[in-house]
């Protein structure tokens, strides 16, 4: 079971430092309106994952390899929201998700539920889960279920830490950034090329839910 806890922390930390719809909401929400926001925000993503790992456990996730219009209708809802976010990077007169700027103040409970929404809309976590957590499960050790839980828990909590240290030093690296606009510049196209990118791999992927046995 050690082994796989620190197979599933491994590959969690990777998945983590990879620029994704997740970090990209969390650093501008953090910017705009402050590391508080930022992190409750960052609540809202951590329910997401958790309920996509609920959910896996239990075996519902299922659902999207019996029925793939449930999983095609969530994955181009998904694909679209990343490429309007991706449109907004590159768009000309397009800011930066590192660049301060005037946003509306949002409540706590619109934070989290937007933090909660952008995290669901991506069902590729549910897949993730459903065929990844079975490389890690040793059936031989019985609670397999148990097993699933813990071991989706390691990848909750790197991704929640990780995530916050991103929230909370989006400020300071706005900073440095605001200070080389060249820098600013190549970081709005970087971050639009690699969403619009992943959207569109997104929307094509035709690959299916695996069921674990």
């Amino acid at each position: 079971m050690m082994g796989g806890l620190i197979g599933i922390a491994l590959v969690s930390l990777g998945m983590v430092l990879t620029p994704g719809p997740n970090m990209i909401y969390l650093v501008s929400r953090s910017i705009a309106q402050g590391r508080r926001a930022g992190l409750i925000s960052l609540a809202g993503v951590a329910l997401g994952f958790t309920a996509y790992l609920t959910a896996t456990c239990l075996g519902l996730t299922a659902i999207f390899a019996y029925v793939p219009a449930a999983y095609t209708a969530l994955k181009l809802a998904g694909a679209a929201y990343l490429l309007w976010v991706a449109w907004n990077a590159v768009k000309p007169g397009g800011t930066s998700a590192f660049q301060p700027r005037e946003l509306p103040v949002e409540s706590p409970r619109k934070l989290f539920g937007m933090g909660l929404f952008t995290c669901l809309l991506n069902p590729k976590i549910a897949i993730l889960y459903l065929s990844l957590l079975p490389q890690f499960i040793d059936p031989a050790m019985g609670h397999v279920l148990l097993q699933s839980l813990a071991l989706g828990s390691v990848q909750i909590l790197i991704g929640t830490g990780v995530n916050a240290l991103i929230a909370i030093s989006a400020g300071s690296l706005a900073a440095f950034l605001a200070k080389r606009p060249v820098w600013m510049r190549v970081q709005r196209y970087v971050t639009g090329t690699i969403l619009g990118a992943f959207a569109l791999h997104m929307a094509t992927d035709r690959t299916k839910a695996l069921v674990a046995a």
